[in-house]
């Protein structure tokens, strides 16, 4: 691994930065097959970074199955047998053609989840969700971005699914393409207050779909979300 500090900028997430510099050097064949990462402190210290940082980096990879961990051992680079069939990388959402791929492939996942929430979803699960709900109103209310609350509404939803393999491919896609939502959200907050109430609108109508029973209603109403969001974001990419 050759990179110094520098390469690294401070961004919202850093470990999701120190990833994908990891995995470039995977990719790259820098790092073969079967060889041992450096120690949580060695990368710490080649990329100034927390060792905390440095664990969910390699969560992140191991997650993507670029990367095994053997107890005791330490970080290994997964061999052809080990590596997992499927991983997605960031996508540039300054990219028109991305950001459409992405709200395609996020619409049949949340869609999914919604319409099954509206099904399955027991009277905890509803007051889940509509606790989430209430705390993006108070974050509106105290000019707040509502980003967290918008992460534990979307997260109950799919807790209400009851489906286990939705769960973990959402929490799989989290940090590497549903962050486009909350990037819209801060956004929202930040340039466009007066559309808060629109968007806050787009979540009560999940919530009141799901409430009703209605997979049917909550299905739109989760892809409309989803388009709303797109739009507010390529308005604010210009």
């Amino acid at each position: 691994m050759t990179a110094s500090p520098e390469t690294l900028e401070r961004p919202v997430s850093l470990a999701d930065r120190l990833a994908e510099q990891l995995r470039r050097e995977i990719v790259d064949g820098r790092l073969t097959p079967g060889q041992q990462l450096p120690t949580e402190v060695q990368v710490a210290r080649q990329f100034a970074v927390s060792r905390a940082t440095v664990r969910e980096a390699i969560g992140r990879l191991r997650h993507d199955g670029l990367v095994v961990t053997r107890q005791g051992a330490g970080a290994f680079v997964a061999s052809a047998g080990e590596a997992a069939s499927f991983r997605i990388d960031a996508p540039n959402l300054a990219d028109r053609a991305e950001l459409q791929a992405v709200i395609e492939f996020l619409s049949g996942v949340d869609s999914t989840a919604a319409a099954l929430a509206a099904e399955r979803r027991s009277a905890t699960d509803l007051a889940a969700i509509r606790d989430a709900l209430h705390g993006m109103e108070r974050a509106m209310a105290e000019q707040g971005s509502g980003v967290e609350e918008d992460i534990a509404f979307h997260h109950a939803i799919v807790a209400a699914s009851g489906n286990p393999l939705i769960r973990d491919f959402s929490r799989f896609l989290e940090a590497r393409v549903r962050y486009f939502i909350r990037t819209a959200r801060a956004n929202t907050a930040r340039l466009a207050p007066e559309l808060a109430g629109a968007v806050h609108a787009e979540h009560e109508r999940i919530y009141e779909a799901i409430a009703a029973r209605d997979p049917a209603a909550a299905k739109a109403a989760a892809e409309a979300h989803l388009l709303g969001a797109a739009e507010r974001l390529s308005t604010y990419l210009g």
